[in-house]
């Protein structure tokens, strides 16, 4: 995943379509300093679970990524994650409406790792009794619903193809 990022970070900077810091521009790297494996469990301890093994790794590649576009969240660093419910309840009061209530449903047990503050989040969705697998989610008003990839790899080489794309 490391190569992944470092990829997105380069070809980010590279177009320079949006604004990046003095330091990610020489270090042609948008994220930060690793977590420990301590703040990790704390963290985990914190919210009650156990998170996904990659994204775990992510965050001993990286505390937090920084937003390669307008249209991709910045992930945050460990200490801001939490359930979508402590950060914006409205949205998932939105979402708990006839017809898609399912939605809201998923939303309400929503991990929020990525956009808080933006119009876009990227949600880790723990497994439930019918699911023993965790989903990932980009989910932002702009782009209805919620658009889910297999693993946060997947993820990050969609968002590094978007931007292959904007490089043509």
């Amino acid at each position: 995943m490391e190569s992944l990022l470092k990829q997105i970070s380069e070809k980010a900077i590279e177009l320079a379509d949006f604004e990046f810091s003095q330091g990610q521009t020489e270090n042609k790297w948008l994220g930060t300093k690793p977590c420990s494996e301590t703040e990790i469990k704390l963290t985990e301890e914190r919210l009650g679970i156990e998170l996904p093994t990659d994204f775990k790794e992510f965050l001993l590649i990286t505390n937090g990524f920084f937003a390669p576009n307008d249209f991709e969240p910045t992930f945050e660093p460990i200490n801001k994650i939490d359930f979508l419910k402590n950060i914006d309840s409205y949205v998932i009061e939105a979402y708990s409406i006839d017809g898609i209530e399912n939605i809201g449903k998923q939303l309400e047990k929503s991990i929020i790792v990525g956009g808080i503050n933006q119009e876009q989040y990227f949600l880790l969705v723990p497994p439930n009794s019918t699911s023993d697998k965790w989903k990932y989610w980009k989910f932002a008003n702009w782009y209805p619903g919620e658009h889910e990839f297999d693993n946060l790899k997947s993820y990050f080489k969609s968002a590094l193809e978007v931007i292959n794309e904007e490089s043509k």
